[in-house]
């Protein structure tokens, strides 16, 4: 069984409010990509990836009115797909939703917020940010998404997630910047907090447990990192909790175990600044400690690093033009 995940760039503006795809000419949200370009390149990724289901961050959108399920169930009829079910959580109004994608012949999966730690991910979680002995409030403007599913290796529960980012968006000069960055840091780091305590509760309470998204966050993406001591990713994987408590993923196992040497990657933007690309690690398929027994491979579909992926010139291009983030997989036995 193949699980994954994949950050789809501007996917809302593929379709129009109906759900259905755009099929006149015109850009993407993505730089230099027609809408045409895109929809085809993320037919062939999805194809290749041929999951049993796929955790889509940055789903279609359903906010003003706007059809997202009928968005995503369209596209996978038009490209072909097995994975053709929707299953979706709390509705959000950033253009940006969380889905998840699967193969209802092998699969079912259904919303499934549970009473768990912590509070709901649609409400607020209170916790003192910085000190002060006064709580803070704070809110998933993407509230994390949680399946209760069964498979053909029994009953798993799987969170969703797209944590905030923490780049300082709207800085007016340097002072600025890091007043931003270091209240997004907080922020980031309190929807971990929040998160983890609902992991906890559910590995607790022995629920085999799979965590798949973008973090938004890995060790050492910036310098306000080591003012509050650990990442963002740290804290959800359970770094300093007892072993059956932890979640796992390699590639964040090897990114934290060397933060000097080359770490995997899985995703590339374009820094108009500086006209070069940068390459973070950001998307994780994280499994709880009875899983592991069963983990064959996980596999970040990189168009450089996988070999597979860069002898395949068709996949190869896709995967650029598609998304600026790739996907990532988990093969259960």
């Amino acid at each position: 069984m193949r699980i994954a995940t994949y950050n789809v760039e501007w996917f809302h503006t593929l379709f129009d409010d109906a759900g259905g795809l755009i099929r006149g000419g015109g850009w993407s949200g993505r730089r230099d990509v027609t809408r045409a370009q895109q929809t085809e390149a993320l037919m062939t990724v999805f194809r290749a990836l041929d999951a049993d289901a796929v955790m889509v961050v940055e789903a279609p959108d359903c906010s003003r009115g706007r059809d997202g399920v009928a968005a995503l169930r369209t596209f996978a009829a038009e490209a072909g797909l097995r994975a053709r079910a929707v299953c979706m959580g709390f509705e959000n109004d950033t253009q940006q939703e969380l889905m998840l994608l699967y193969d209802p012949d092998v699969i079912t999966a259904r919303h499934d917020p549970v009473q768990a730690g912590a509070p709901y991910f649609n409400t607020e979680f209170r916790i003192d940010l910085d000190i002060d002995a006064a709580e803070d409030v704070v809110t998933f403007s993407k509230p994390p998404l949680e399946v209760a599913m069964e498979t053909p290796i029994g009953a798993l529960r799987l969170i969703g997630t797209h944590v905030k980012s923490k780049a300082p968006h709207g800085a007016r000069d340097e002072a600025h910047a890091m007043r931003l960055a270091i209240a997004n840091r907080r922020k980031q780091l309190a929807q971990c907090i929040w998160l983890r305590r609902r992991i906890e509760a559910h590995l607790e309470a022995g629920a085999p447990l799979i965590v798949a998204g973008d973090l938004n966050d890995g060790p050492g993406l910036d310098e306000y990192e080591a003012l509050f001591g650990r990442s963002g990713l740290e804290i959800v994987l359970g770094s300093d909790a007892a072993a059956d408590l932890r979640m796992f993923d390699p590639h964040a196992a090897r990114a934290l175990q060397s933060r000097v040497s080359a770490t995997p990657t899985s995703a590339r933007f374009y820094l108009r600044h500086e006209e070069r690309y940068l390459q973070a690690l950001l998307d994780y398929v994280m499994i709880s400690p009875d899983l592991r027994k069963r983990a064959r491979r996980w596999r970040i579909w990189h168009p450089f690093d996988d070999p597979v992926c860069w002898g395949n010139a068709e996949l190869r291009e896709a995967l650029l033009t598609a998304s600026d983030h790739f996907p990532v997989s988990l093969d259960l036995a």
